[in-house]
Formats: C-alpha cells, structure tokens, sequence
C-alpha cells in the first residue's frame, strides 16, 4: 500500500509537473497574444499611414493643376478681362462658376488651361441688362412735333413767281479790292469787266472762280466826249478796226458770255458801228445788253432788223450814293418786273454799300417770289 502510494504520488507528481509545463506553456503562449495583436495594430495603422500619404499625395497634385490653372488664367489677361465683362450679365442669384476637369489619365491629354466665354443656349439669349423700367406712354399734351413747329414758324408754302430779276455789275477791273464783297454775295448775277486795265483779266479769272458770269464791258465813245478809257471804240472806225478791238478785248478777259457798252452814247446811237457790233456777237455766240446810256439808243431797233436777241437796262440802282435811294431804285426794278416779267438792274463795283445790301436783300427777293438770274439766262431763255 505504501509502496503504490508512493508510485501513485511520484506518478501525481510527474504528471502535475507535466501538467504544470504544459500550464506554463500556454501561459507563455497567452501572454505573446497581445505582442501579435500590437504588431497587427501596427501593421494596419502603417498600411493606414502609406494609403493616407498616397491620398495626401494625389490631393497635393491636384491642388497643383489648380495652382497652375490659375497662373495661367493671370497670364490671359484678354481671357480673364472676357469673362469679367461677361459676368455682370448673369443674375446676381447664379454667379459663373468656371469648372475644369482633371486630365484623363489613360488618354495623357494635356489639362486644358483656356477658359471660354460663357454661350448661352439660342433659346434665351443674353443682353446686356438694364434697370427694368416699365414703359409707358408719352405724355399727350397736344403740343406739334418739332418739324411742324418749324414748319409754323417758316412755312415752306410755294409763292407765286412775281418776276426776274438780273444784276450787273459794271467797272470790274480798275481794283480787286471793290470787287471782293461781290464775289462773296451767294445768288447768281453778272459782272462786267473793262479791258486794258492793271486788273482785268484776273478780276476776270475771279469772277469765274466764284461761280459768277463774267462780260465785257466794252468801252464806247460818249457824245459829250468824256474818255471811255483803254479799248474803246470810237465813231469812223471801219468794221475791221471794230472787230480787231472786239476780238483784243475778249482774248484779254475771255471767256466771257456777252458784252455790254460802257459809258458809248454816241456809238449805240451809230445804227452802222452797232450793226457790226451785234453781228460779231452773234458770230462768237454771246449776247449784247444795251446799257441805254442814253434814250436815242437805236440797239433794240438794230437787233431787231437783224432778228438777234437783246437785253436791255430797265434801272441805275446807285445813281445816287446811299442806301435809302438805292432801295427805292430797287423797289422800282421789282415793280418792272412784276409788270413785264423781268428787270435788268446795274449797278457798280465802286458802290461800297452796294454789295451788303444785295447780300441783305437777296432772302427777301426769293422770298417774295422773285427769280434771280444772269444776262446771258434771260436773254437765252
């Protein structure tokens, strides 16, 4: 008994030692779990790690491509001003966003830094906004347009045509000081011009620069012998001497539309000297105004022995040298003309307040229903 229950205990005893390795074992065991458990924490925490710096890596390129979309939207400043100017057109509830994709990464295209300018849809298209004001109506206030205000004020009713009126102005060329203001008077009338004289031939060249008819205005001898100046014709000249001063005359001032006599009451009253005369214009295709300086003129029945048409003077407007006479001799040159329908009135450049009174006239003319025209006009018509 003792014997087996030594070999009892020695065996209880072996097996609470084999028992007891086997506990320290598994202790040993138990107490390396948390070491793994560590270690696999710590594992996954650095995978955890690497991935986020991968993110973090993937975020910082792509804040990159934006930081150089916006370089390069400053280096467009053309672009960018578009934009600027486009944007105000949108509402204020919808601002532009301007959006730029990624670059696709399998087709390696190159991010796209150009920005276009909004288009909107043809269906709703975009203008310009304006403060919204309603329309309304204009005021009736019965008050004319400005066109018929005008047309009150100066009524463009046609006037009955009262006459023709014709003006020559005599003695052209003795200076081109006189002749200035007559240059610049804006209706149609003619000017005659005296051969042989310091001026003549570029008072000529100016009148016609003007716009305004030029004539000879041919000296003639005078019955109470006064001298009628440089290129004259005198009473006994043959028809060839009349014709030589003619043609001399008009190739100093020529071209010219026609001649009329200065001072020459004894030559209109020669029906020979005036019968060469009015045929040598006929021939060069001008005309003749007789300035009737005196009444036993014998010009009208001359002309009409030879079938050519003449003009002749109806009124002196400066006879006497002031503005009041000068008025009246007006005034009766349109009664003239009311009665016969045309009158011939001559004046002369040495008048100096001739010139602005013609000047202020002249609207009251056309006004009143007067034509003006030239001597050469009347006489052709």
């Amino acid at each position: 008994m003792p014997i087996l229950y030594k070999r009892y205990m020695k065996k209880a005893v072996k097996t609470k030692k084999i028992a007891g390795k086997t506990y320290k074992k598994r202790k040993k065991a138990g107490f390396s779990d948390p070491i793994q458990a560590f270690l696999l924490v710590g594992a996954i925490v650095a995978v955890s790690a690497l991935i986020s710096c991968a993110v973090i890596a993937v975020h910082s390129s792509l804040n990159k491509g934006n930081v150089s979309l916006q370089e390069n939207e400053s280096e467009q400043p053309e672009v960018i001003e578009t934009v600027e100017q486009t944007i105000p057109e949108q509402p204020q509830s919808q601002p532009r966003r301007v959006e730029v994709s990624p670059p696709d990464v399998e087709k390696k295209e190159p991010v796209s830094t150009s920005i276009k300018k909004y288009i909107p849809p043809k269906s709703s298209p975009v203008v310009k906004q304006t403060p919204a004001v309603k329309e309304t109506p204009p005021v009736q206030n019965n008050a004319p347009a400005a066109t018929t205000v005008s047309a009150v004020i100066n009524p463009k009713v046609p006037v009955e045509n009262k006459g023709t009126l014709v003006f020559i102005i005599d003695d052209a060329g003795n200076n081109l000081r006189e002749l200035e203001p007559f240059l610049r008077i804006q209706f149609p009338f003619t000017i005659a011009v005296l051969p042989g004289l310091p001026h003549s031939a570029e008072a000529a060249k100016r009148i016609r620069e003007s716009g305004k008819e030029v004539i000879l205005h041919q000296p003639m001898e005078a019955i109470g012998g006064q001298e009628p100046g440089p290129g004259a014709i005198y009473s006994g000249m043959s028809d060839a001497e009349i014709r030589a001063v003619l043609s001399r005359n008009i190739d100093e001032i020529g071209p010219v539309a026609g001649m009329n006599n200065h001072q020459g009451s004894k030559i209109t009253m020669d029906k020979e000297a005036m019968r060469t005369i009015l045929a040598f214009c006929n021939e060069k295709g001008i005309c003749f105004i007789d300035s009737r300086t005196t009444a036993d003129t014998v010009v009208p029945s001359v002309a009409n022995q030879m079938g050519i048409k003449i003009a002749e003077r109806n009124v002196f407007i400066d006879n006497e040298q002031n503005k009041d006479a000068m008025l009246r001799y007006i005034s009766s040159g349109l009664a003239r003309a009311r009665k016969s329908g045309s009158a011939v009135m001559i004046g002369h450049t040495w008048s100096p307040d001739l010139a602005p009174l013609l000047a202020d006239q002249f609207p009251d003319f056309t006004e009143q229903g007067y034509t003006l025209k030239t001597a050469s006009d009347i006489i052709k018509k």
